[in-house]
């Protein structure tokens, strides 16, 4: 009977059935004193016997319980206060302040709500890299990275299903930021915007967009500045042209060319992302900077990958989470380091820190990731032929 109750919730009402019935019966046998009762009540007996027996062998057949059934518990499941669980979570470099902050709040939460423990795994690193690492083997419960096409990359790897954009608020974008640029002390170049960018004398450091995720924006925020605002796309490759003809150096990924402004000391204007420039500034580096009134947003989105939790056994705690970081709770703690809450009330209590953008564009309005990359970032694209023309 121990062996029942380990099975299936169908197998244990079941059970009661089978219980309650022989309840019945060791009742009715007492109520009957004379001979020919208790014979009628012999056949009746015999007869809820045997649909106990039936129940029985339904149980055993519904729930697996049987020393021959096989085991088909999952690795890393859990249910209840039964056992811990552990959650992989894989995200880029930037929001590592931010999640060490909403991790222990959602499994507070979670122990409160489920009785059981959550430890998280966190792999932090350039969105890219990431991404290769998610699709090579590192097995992630959840990704947040830096753009929607790197998890869709993950998807096309067959690790998430499609259609996770819609399982999660907001089309699952969690956080926004948009492009800063950060000049030298007392912006001697006078830069006020992006057109500054294209003039004689100015160097531009970014990096890559061929290799760096944050560069693919920096280009869709160079490029929106003239076709957002009325330019035709002739007008803005002649720009972006100019821009590029002022880069000095194309770094691999973000970090690479934050080291070359800061560290080696080239170019007069970085292009960088806001929130970096406030979390510098809250951590006691204060750059002196500009956000352009036209920009992009910058917008990165978070996933369950299927593929992994269904392994492990974590789908309904990744899933929670992933539902956690939409709440009030969660996006203070991201505005806190300087991202733009997706969350309306959240983002106005944090206004103050943000400058005002007269005109905001997004990925949607250059035809999505998949167009982007196909037109201007695969080989032979737009931006090999801004380079060439660059002299690059």
């Amino acid at each position: 009977m121990s062996q029942w109750h380990s099975t299936t919730k169908q197998g244990q009402s079941l059970y009661r059935i089978v219980a309650r019935a022989a309840s019945m019966v060791r009742q009715w046998c007492q109520k009957r004193l004379n001979f020919k009762s208790k014979l009628s009540g012999f056949k009746s007996f015999v007869s809820l016997f045997l649909v106990g027996v039936s129940l029985s062998v339904a149980i055993a057949s519904c729930g697996g319980g049987g020393s021959n059934a096989p085991n088909t518990s999952t690795p890393g499941a859990t249910s209840g206060a039964q056992g811990d669980v552990k959650v992989t979570l894989v995200s880029y470099a930037v929001t590592r302040a931010a999640y060490e902050k909403i991790i222990p709040q959602f499994t507070a939460k979670w122990k409160q709500e489920h009785n059981q423990n959550v430890t998280f795994t966190q792999s932090y690193g350039g969105s890219g890299s990431q991404t290769r690492a998610v699709i090579d083997g590192l097995e992630a419960d959840v990704v947040a990275l830096a753009l929607e096409l790197d998890t869709q990359k993950i998807e096309q790897a067959g690790l998430i299903q499609p259609g996770w954009q819609s399982e999660a608020p907001n089309n699952s974008i969690v956080t926004k930021s948009v492009a800063a640029l950060v000049t030298r002390e007392g912006n001697p170049k006078g830069i006020k915007g992006w057109q500054e960018l294209a003039n004689p004398g100015v160097q531009v450091i970014t990096a890559n967009p061929k290799t760096s995720g944050g560069a693919r924006w920096n280009f869709l925020g160079l490029w929106g500045s003239v076709t957002q605002t009325g330019g035709d796309e002739a007008k803005a490759l002649d720009y972006t042209t100019k821009v590029f003809k002022n880069v000095p150096v194309l770094p691999r990924d973000a970090r690479e060319a934050s080291d070359v402004f800061f560290k080696q000391g080239q170019g007069d204007v970085l292009i960088n992302y806001e929130n970096e420039v406030i979390l510098a500034a809250l951590n006691g580096q204060k750059l002196p900077y500009v956000v352009p009134q036209e920009n992009i947003s910058i917008d990165a989105p978070v996933a369950v990958v299927d593929k992994n939790v269904d392994k492990h056994g974590t789908r309904e705690v990744s899933e929670a989470f992933v539902k956690f970081l939409f709440t009030p709770e969660a996006q203070r703690e991201f505005a806190k380091v300087g991202f733009r809450s997706v969350d309306p009330t959240v983002e106005q209590e944090f206004s103050k820190q943000y400058l005002p953008i007269k005109t905001l564009y997004t990925a949607k309005d250059f035809g999505g990731w998949s167009e982007i990359q196909k037109k201007f970032f695969n080989d032979g694209a737009i931006f090999d032929q801004i380079l060439a023309k660059s002299g690059k």
